[in-house]
């Protein structure tokens, strides 16, 4: 092909170059943790009909509950107001907050981790020495993000096409808007951080923000009217109105929002050099002030570890503050009141709520451990580990200081989130703390699990997140549906004693810690055993 010929190619083509390889690869690498999460997603949704049928058999019931809702700001700050009474706009107004935010994790986690998670590593540098377009891995990225949101969406509408054709369509595209919106923003966060790390704290504490502009205007208003509930792309999925009279031009915000926000990832991408960023690291002191492996793990992971707390805090003390009102949700229904109960425990309805709650709140922290934990993988494969390790230190003190970050943060985020209940709630401060820490040994469970895998099997390390959400389903939706106990007992959260309510059993508390510890042990063993980067 001559000169001329190459010259009048169009440059964008050139700079594309490679994407569907890279697309190919990054679906490959994600195979286990978008195909989970997108389940569970999705099984959160469509398990949701079935439950509020057999909650609120009669449309007589549904529109009392919906006619108790609106009036309730507590619940609304929670799950958002309630436009209709038919089973699928209940599923919207249930589920689809937690939705929209659980296709947003999914969307910020796929993009940061193949675009600045590939530069921090060097691997990007390697691969775009070949016949590869500058832009192509940002759109390999986003197009990953695109596969998972559209595959979810695609699952939402077919699952409650039964609802009404119109509003699951409506409802799976607005779910899938959620989540490119925030994979678009974590691009454009990805080329202004130098660390991945960064990039995941800010477009997840953006996250956090969308969630209380929400929460704050559906609190103040009863049909989604607040500029506050306006300014949240949770709030749109609100506002689309799902199976309540669809409103698709509110569809339209986020289509303008992802263009608006790929452009701009586009344009940085194309002014920034290779491993460079628009907002670089400030320089560290001349003499080093870290005094060892242990103070290093807790200064790469205390951003984590605080805005994990702040969360916690916050769910806390919101959770607290409606336990009062749980009347209000259950009223006289006794489907309700028994979801509660498996969930909670069987003693009043206010410590059923609570104990849920507390519950709910471990369950989250589990997704906090194995994010800790798995820091080691990213450490080991990203090249960073070695130059610690090449000194005095060895391997199992490498760990320990990671290891103490996760397993001593996961006790602090029950701890606060305890704190957080005690202060909502204004009451027995004491036997709600308990509550909370009770959660302890099964979120160490989990992480014990993400150690020995790391340690025995460092390349099926990602399982971890599967254990995490295969139990984060189980203990969200097995009790809606009233599956057999066999079933709940899987999740190690399943043993645990109710609390506040039931009474304190010492028995599985104890063979938890000890079976975290076991699987601690084990997975160290390994470590010690295993070349490293294997």
């Amino acid at each position: 092909m001559s000169a001329a010929a190459f010259a009048v190619r169009p440059t964008s083509s050139r700079q594309l170059a490679g994407t569907g390889i890279l697309l190919r690869f990054a679906l490959r690498r994600d195979r286990v943790m978008i195909p989970v999460w997108v389940a569970v997603n999705a099984l959160m949704v469509l398990s949701m009909p079935n439950t509020l049928k057999g909650l609120y058999g009669t449309p007589a019931e549904r529109a009392d509950l919906a006619t108790q809702m609106a009036g309730n700001s507590s619940l609304r700050a929670m799950v958002g107001p309630v436009f209709g009474d038919s089973l699928g706009a209940l599923t919207a107004w249930r589920a689809g907050v937690y939705a929209g935010a659980l296709a947003a994790v999914v969307g910020l986690l796929v993009v940061v981790r193949h675009t600045r998670d590939e530069e921090e590593s060097g691997r990007q540098e390697m691969v775009a020495s070949g016949m590869v377009g500058r832009r192509a891995s940002l759109t390999a990225a986003l197009l990953a993000a695109a596969v998972a949101n559209g595959v979810l969406a695609l699952l939402v509408t077919a699952g409650l096409a039964g609802q009404g054709a119109a509003g699951a369509l409506a409802f799976g595209l607005g779910i899938a808007g959620v989540g490119m919106v925030f994979a678009t923003m974590a691009a454009i966060v990805a080329q202004l951080t130098e660390s991945a790390r960064l990039a995941r704290g800010l477009t997840a504490a953006v996250l956090g923000a969308a969630f209380v502009l929400r929460a704050a205007g559906d609190s103040a208003t009863d049909d989604g009217s607040s500029p506050l509930t306006w300014a949240s792309p949770l709030g749109w999925l609100t506002n689309l109105r799902a199976f309540a009279g669809e409103r698709w031009w509110v569809l339209g915000l986020f289509a303008g929002a992802v263009l608006a926000q790929g452009a701009v990832a586009y344009a940085l991408a194309g002014r920034r050099d290779l491993g460079m960023s628009f907002l670089p690291s400030r320089p560290g002191p001349a003499a080093g002030r870290l005094g060892g492996a242990g103070a290093l793990a807790w200064r790469l992971q205390r951003g984590g570890v605080l805005g994990w707390s702040i969360g916690f805090l916050l769910a806390g003390l919101v959770y607290g503050g409606m336990a009062e009102g749980a009347a209000d949700l259950v009223g006289d229904n006794e489907g309700a009141r028994e979801i509660f109960q498996r969930m909670g425990g069987q003693s009043g309805l206010t410590d059923a709520f609570l104990a849920a709650m507390a519950g709910m709140l471990g369950l989250v922290a589990a997704l906090f451990i194995v994010a800790s934990v798995l820091r080691l993988h990213g450490e080991e494969t990203s090249g960073r580990a070695e130059p610690v390790l090449a000194g005095a230190v060895g391997r199992l003190r490498w760990a320990a200081g990671h290891l103490a970050v996760a397993f001593g943060g996961a006790a602090l985020l029950m701890l606060l989130a305890g704190a957080g209940l005690a202060l909502g709630h204004g009451e027995r401060a004491g036997a709600v703390l308990g509550a909370c820490l009770v959660q302890v040994p099964a979120v160490w469970v989990i992480g014990g699990v993400a150690v020995l895998l790391y340690g025995l099997a460092p390349r099926a390390a990602t399982a971890a997140w599967g254990v995490a959400g295969a139990v984060l389903l189980i203990g969200w939706v097995g009790p809606a549906l009233d599956v057999p106990r066999a079933v709940l007992d899987l999740s190690p959260f399943g043993h645990l004693p109710k609390l506040p309510g039931g009474g304190m059993e010492w028995s599985p508390v104890l063979i938890l810690t000890a079976l975290a510890a076991g699987l601690v042990a084990a997975g160290l063993a390994g470590l010690r055993r295993r070349d490293m980067t294997a």
